[in-house]
């Protein structure tokens, strides 16, 4: 992978307001490696790289129909369209696609 990817890291980081924790819980990766991909020293591969580009997918389009200090907020407590799940823990488990129809819900809202 690219260092497209640890440029997508820092980017996420600062859109949504996420902690370095945040990035690993929603990609499987340690925090250690998480600053690293942050600080541009190294680029996630495989299904980190995969999970962290789902998850700027996501925090970009949550961007558009939460204010930023809402999005970790969000991101982070459970949701009942999710059975009680919490989306970065959908995410971690590679279910990008559950999150995303909960957030088109919210952008149709958002649109009307």
């Amino acid at each position: 992978m690219s260092t497209a990817y640890a440029t997508e890291a820092a980017f996420v980081k600062e859109l949504g307001k996420l902690e370095t924790a945040d990035i690993a819980r929603a990609t499987g990766a340690d925090k250690t490696s998480v600053r690293a991909w942050v600080r541009g020293n190294r680029s996630p591969s495989g299904v980190y790289g995969e999970r962290l580009a789902e998850l700027s997918a996501l925090v970009e389009r949550l961007a558009h129909v939460l204010q930023r200090d809402f999005i970790r907020g969000w991101l982070i407590k459970p949701n009942v369209a999710l059975d009680d799940g919490k989306p970065l823990d959908v995410i971690a488990a590679g279910d990008y696609r559950k999150v995303s129809k909960i957030i088109s819900a919210l952008e149709s809202t958002a649109v009307s």
